[in-house]
């Protein structure tokens, strides 16, 4: 054992490999080996009349999904919401984090911070529950918009789409208020000494300094939004998005292979944003 002790202190590559050894075999059996049955499983099919697992070699799944058009307004429809719940995400996080950041006395910051993260210690049913209250007939929109002549918003893509982006909020609040903090107040300071207004120094200054916290929310929220089917069983009335695709065919279908295939459109989807945002330098100095 003193020996080993011994190695291990005069080779730092040893200790290294031994630190992150079991890390990295969870990280391969669990994760990565999960993903591989997954995608072997997507070129397998059920047998219609047995229902058992046929275990050979066919591309119909995925042939299904492209040429299906059901299932491409599907995967366009859950993009197009997970884009729509990051932009609401963006409008509603700037002005937040930038009165958290500047404006909030530091003394009140941290309990400010603690009322952002507060949410996320609550459960995801209840939250989603409580907006399934809110656009009902009965609810608290209704009760608010009818007076006013306004037909509140019912269960649906809106619906969906407000719900989804108020669970993932706090998910963008937080890169940009850190992102905001590193700011030095004297760089704003100097702006507006040389005359810039406070929207020229926000779009000038603060916004490119910003952009990759920007960027970084953003994978949150469109990861998240694109893999959410529960919301959309909830609150979205007749609404499918695709990760309901999977979850039905899971359930319901008791097709495994085609829900293995369909899963992979999130993937890929995800994987494409991520390049995307890398190649663009996004994450560079984040």
């Amino acid at each position: 054992m003193k020996t080993f002790s011994v190695w291990l202190y005069q080779h730092r590559r040893g200790r290294l490999a031994l630190l992150l050894t079991a890390p990295m075999l969870w990280l391969v059996v669990a994760y990565l080996g999960s993903l591989a049955t997954m995608l072997v499983s997507a070129f397998w099919s059920v047998d219609t009349f047995t229902g058992k697992l046929v275990k050979q070699l066919t591309f119909n799944n995925f042939s299904l999904l492209f040429t299906n058009h059901v299932y491409r307004d599907i995967a366009l429809r859950s993009i197009v919401v997970a884009l729509l719940v990051t932009v609401i995400d963006v409008l509603l996080a700037l002005p937040i984090a930038l009165f958290l950041a500047k404006v909030l006395p530091i003394r009140f910051r941290n309990f400010a911070v603690v009322l952002i993260v507060l949410p996320l210690w609550s459960s995801y049913l209840v939250k989603t529950y409580a907006w399934r209250t809110m656009f009902s007939n009965s609810g608290v929109l209704a009760w608010a918009l009818k007076p006013l002549g306004i037909t509140p918003p019912s269960y649906g893509l809106l619906a969906t789409t407000l719900t989804l982006a108020y669970l993932w909020l706090p998910y963008m609040i937080l890169p940009i208020y850190a992102g905001l903090e590193r700011i030095p107040d004297s760089l704003l300071e100097a702006s507006g000494d040389l005359g810039a207004s406070a929207g020229k120094t926000y779009r000038n200054i603060v916004m490119p300094i910003l952009y990759p916290a920007v960027i970084a929310g953003s994978i949150f929220t469109f990861s998240l939004s694109l893999g959410d089917y529960i919301v959309v069983k909830i609150v979205g009335g007749k609404t499918q998005l695709f990760a309901n695709v999977i979850y039905d065919n899971i359930g319901t279908a008791g097709n495994l292979p085609f829900a293995a295939a369909a899963a992979i459109f999130p993937i890929v989807t995800v994987l494409g944003y991520l390049f995307f945002v890398r190649r663009s330098g996004a994450l560079e100095n984040f």
